[in-house]
């Protein structure tokens, strides 16, 4: 029976660029990030932890949509069905995550929505350590393993890192739209209380690139 991931040593993993161990580096990360935001009085500050949870759980999910999942699907014979389960948390978290983001802090209603979005995380991860990447561990050597650890960490460094609930879970649609979301998100990221300009004059830049992209996909099909 196939291992959990927490149980296991690095080496096991198949090395730190594993997609593995960068996967339980994160999902370590995040729990951390988490227990800060509980714990803690002071408001910027967890306001600072809660950003950092969304941002670190976005752009890992991204890659995990766009790299990870397509190579269970074909490397795991019930892929489908545990990529699947994990997608629909995907989107259950989204949902909650832009809610948080459009409710102001210390709202009773937007910490219930953030306690509700961290369980899901913490569920999230351990169907993924215990049940899904286990299975994908049992079907690749060390060296794809380490291989796809790259490919995942490329994306996940140019991800989107806030949530956009209707964008398409998979691939090619989630591929497609995620180049101009992620301007706009890490251009949100670093202009802070600046964001609604950005968001105004990025938005605009988002469709135009989409529409774009559209018209490319286009005249290569007539060719």
């Amino acid at each position: 029976m196939p291992r959990t991931l927490k149980d296991q040593t690095v080496e096991q993993l198949g090395g730190r660029a594993s997609v593995l161990a960068r996967q339980r580096r994160d999902h370590e990360e995040m729990d951390r990030l988490m227990n800060e935001y509980r714990t803690l009085d002071d408001g910027p500050r967890r306001e600072q932890a809660l950003k950092q949870v969304v941002q670190l759980v976005f752009s890992h999910a991204f890659a995990e949509e766009t790299v990870l999942w397509p190579a269970v699907r074909r490397s795991v014979p019930d892929g489908e069905e545990l990529t699947s389960r994990v997608e629909e948390e995907h989107q259950q978290i989204n949902g909650l995550v832009a809610d948080v983001e459009r409710l102001p802090p210390g709202d009773p209603e937007r910490e219930d929505k953030v306690r509700g979005a961290f369980a899901l995380i913490r569920q999230d991860i351990r169907d993924e350590e215990d049940l899904l990447l286990p299975r994908l561990q049992e079907a690749m050597d060390p060296v794809r393993l380490r291989a796809l650890g790259t490919a995942w960490e490329t994306v996940r460094q140019t991800a989107p890192t806030h949530p956009h609930p209707v964008v398409p879970r998979r691939p090619p649609g989630n591929a497609l739209l995620g180049v101009p979301l992620s301007v706009h998100d890490r251009v949100r990221d670093a202009l802070g209380s600046s964001a609604a300009v950005a968001k105004k004059v990025l938005v605009g830049l988002a469709g135009a690139l989409v529409a774009a992209l559209a018209a490319v996909a286009v005249q290569r099909k007539r060719h």
